[in-house]
């Protein structure tokens, strides 16, 4: 079944605690945390103390998506804050199969974000020990962006990865995704569809869930 993991980037922040609630009530699958630093991408969101006190919101698992840099410095913070799964980028870590190692041995699942320009062979040698690998659909930064149309060829690569190296693999997909493309992005090949402004737009969650299960 694919999972619905929608990102509280899209949220309102000044009621945080109650989304959370209703996307526990909604039918969501995971809840998606962009934690941004203003200089891996250009915007600053979450840190670790909110991801403390939202954890007691839901039991739905936290996929916290370090968007920074030198992620290896903070994962203990976040695996200890509530994550339960923990996604670094591969271009901003110079010693990935080290920090992977590290968030493993945190007891975290362990995942790697693609930002669209880059290549997908870039992950042949650690997909066999991979939870989850996260292809950025937009450049990462800033929500309500457009679907970049060549992504869907990436989904396939890791597909293709997937089934000769790792059959328990998750494949996530993020950016512009919403009910008249969330059907290409499954058959191309997705596990969990990360949806922000297309779960949260007009306060209607549970509607908003529902259409986008419908378009899969």
């Amino acid at each position: 079944m694919v999972k619905i993991a929608p990102s509280i980037l899209s949220a309102d922040f000044s009621k945080l605690g109650e989304e959370i609630r209703s996307l526990d009530r909604c039918g969501a699958d995971l809840i998606h945390i962009d934690v941004m630093d203003g200089s891996f991408v250009p915007n600053i969101s979450f840190g670790v103390p909110i991801v403390q006190s939202i954890r007691k919101c839901t039991r739905l698992p936290f996929d916290v998506h370090l968007m920074i840099r030198e992620p290896s410095r903070y994962v203990e913070s976040f695996a200890k804050a509530g994550a339960d799964i923990i996604t670094v980028h591969f271009e901003a870590d110079s010693h990935l199969d080290r920090t992977l190692n590290y968030i493993r041995s945190l007891g975290v699942k362990t995942a790697v974000a693609l930002n669209p320009a880059t290549l997908v062979d870039n992950l042949k040698y650690l997909v066999p020990y991979l939870d989850m690998v996260l292809i950025m659909s937009v450049n990462p930064g800033f929500g309500g962006q457009k679907y970049i149309d060549y992504c869907s060829r990436k989904i396939r690569e890791v597909r293709d990865l997937k089934d000769r190296y790792n059959k328990n693999l998750m494949i996530e997909v993020d950016g512009g995704i919403s009910k008249y493309n969330i059907g290409n992005v499954v058959k191309n090949g997705a596990d969990v569809i990360v949806a922000g402004s297309a779960v949260f737009k007009n306060g209607r969650i549970k509607d908003n869930i529902e259409m986008l299960r419908e378009g899969i």
